[in-house]
């Protein structure tokens, strides 16, 4: 790790391009701060992993996770959606901000179907441009190649490429870089730790920028699904957005500082920082969850014969904690009056709180819950 080098700045007329070193190669771990963090970030994900399988019904849970990790991937890059937002349908969102709900709409959609596929494909190129494909899909960037490496090149920062803080590698060392990168992951010859790989995997899409448009949340999607197609997570659990998000400035300074000092190991450091601090979180999420499901059931078991359509309405709302009367009544297979006297229950034990302050189109939520994914 003491002699890694980054890769070189190639001149390409009148700028200067990034060229990444190929990473499939031999890795020696050599640092005892570092060999301590994995240690614990190893653990922490092996807790997480075990604590999941405990969890009952958790896909509902899981599906309140990668919304989060939607909403903070895509405020990164600027969108302003939040959770509460990203729950509504379509048309009760504003118009100005529906360019931004349907691309948090399509991170979800992307991550759903990606773990979805790591069923009958490997960790691929093939599968990153298919899940690059459905997250373009109808939204800003549906006119940049979706599910395509870009054939042009692309810079980032800066109003063109003459002023651009960083500029990728020329796109037709593209194909050879992202097969480099299949093979790290595939090598089963040179031995690595999995967390320290998805790691430099990270970093080098970062790097490479093989779309263009969505290269970050592309790149951040593919950490958890790594976790999962090794085996280091049965179910997707941890996602790290939200860590970087909170450490934006930190984030883009380590990934730069790669680039321009050779210095992988602080990048590897603050990465397993994110995965002990995000698999903390989760544990402990998924604690309060298992706290507010026992106080819930028991405020709902006083409705008598009316507790099994509300117990409906809780197991709806865990999955999505939003909820108006029109989809009480479906749900729990009543009218709209019977609908209205369910919610008002609901009101009264703090499950639910109306949220738009009008007489008609009325929303509810579950806010307890949503709070335990903020």
């Amino acid at each position: 790790m003491k002699n890694y080098k980054s890769g070189n700045y190639v001149q390409q007329g009148h700028y200067k391009s990034f060229q990444p070193s190929l990473i499939d190669r031999a890795w020696a771990l050599d640092n005892m701060e570092l060999i301590q963090l994995l240690g614990q970030a190893d653990r922490e994900l092996g807790k997480l992993d075990m604590y999941s399988e405990y969890i009952p019904n958790i896909d509902l849970f899981i599906s309140m996770h990668v919304l989060k990790e939607a909403t903070q991937s895509s405020k990164i890059e600027g969108t302003q959606t939040n959770m509460e937002d990203a729950l509504l349908e379509k048309e009760d969102v504003a118009l100005d901000k529906r360019d931004d709900w349907e691309e948090v709409q399509n991170y979800v959609k992307a991550m759903n179907e990606a773990i979805d596929k790591l069923k009958v494909l490997p960790f691929s190129a093939r599968l990153v441009k298919e899940t690059h494909q459905i997250l373009m899909q109808g939204v800003r960037g549906k006119h940049k190649q979706p599910g395509q490496f870009r054939l042009s090149q692309n810079w980032i920062g800066g109003a063109s490429i003459n002023d651009a803080v960083f500029i990728p590698p020329v796109h037709h060392s593209i194909e050879d870089l992202m097969g480099d990168i299949e093979h790290f992951v595939h090598n089963d010859q040179q031995h690595f730790p999995e967390l320290l790989k998805i790691a430099l995997v990270h970093y080098q899409f970062e790097t490479i920028h093989p779309f263009l448009d969505g290269n970050g949340r592309v790149g951040r999607l593919l950490i958890t699904l790594y976790l999962v197609n090794k085996g280091l997570l049965k179910r997707p659990v941890l996602y790290l957005s939200d860590f970087f998000e909170r450490n934006r400035v930190h984030y883009y300074d380590n990934l730069t500082r790669v680039r321009e000092k050779n210095d992988i190991l602080q990048w590897f450091k603050f990465f397993l920082v994110g995965v002990i601090e995000t698999a903390k979180n989760s544990i402990n999420a998924f604690d309060n969850i298992l706290k507010l499901q026992k106080e819930v059931e028991a405020k709902i078991q006083t409705l008598g014969s009316r507790t099994a359509k509300a117990q409906k309405i809780v197991q709806y709302l865990y999955q999505h904690p939003l909820i108006d009367a029109a989809r009480v009544a479906e749900l729990a297979g009543v009218s709209a009056s019977s609908a209205y006297k369910l919610i008002v229950d609901m009101e009264n034990f703090g499950i639910l709180k109306e949220i738009t302050g009008s007489k008609r189109g009325r929303i509810f939520i579950f806010q307890s819950y949503l709070n335990l994914f903020k």
